[in-house]
């Protein structure tokens, strides 16, 4: 009896727990749209979101994401790097919900994060990141 009373004391207490639930894309990164930005759904904008001080690795996801994006998509797909450490920077920073050191590709509510594909493949395998940066601005160039 005791066992029933603490469940449905559980239940009660949960079902009166307001519920905070974000429209997030797959990566799980809160949509810009829904996070209040302006963003043109039409257009693509690649962000490397970065500190002052960068290891030869940090350097290394810039120089290879902004040439791939340059060389394949140029005037379709625009590459900003951003220093967190600028106060300017921090209004884009909280509209795309930016922790730290990151790479997103946006288009419209839709972001891509390639921060962990950029770290792991950019130096030691450049090619790689190329190919993973490609396949995912094609799909959403569709």
């Amino acid at each position: 009896m005791k066992t029933i009373s603490i469940w449905i004391t559980l239940i009660l207490t949960l079902a009166f727990i307001p519920c905070n639930a974000q429209n997030t894309n797959k990566q799980g990164v809160p949509s810009a749209k829904m996070a209040g930005t302006s963003v043109n759904a039409e257009k693509i904008e690649a962000y490397y979101f970065h500190l002052t001080s960068r290891c030869p690795t940090c350097i290394a996801v810039e120089s290879v994401a902004k040439k791939t994006i340059e060389s394949l998509y140029a005037g379709k797909v625009t590459f900003k790097s951003i220093n967190l450490d600028d106060a300017s920077s921090k209004s884009i920073a909280e509209k795309l919900k930016v922790p730290g050191q990151a790479l997103l590709i946006v288009k419209g509510g839709k972001q891509v994060n390639l921060t962990n594909e950029g770290f792991m493949y950019a130096k030691k395998d450049p090619e790689k990141f190329k190919s993973i940066i490609k396949e995912k601005v094609d799909a959403l160039l569709l």
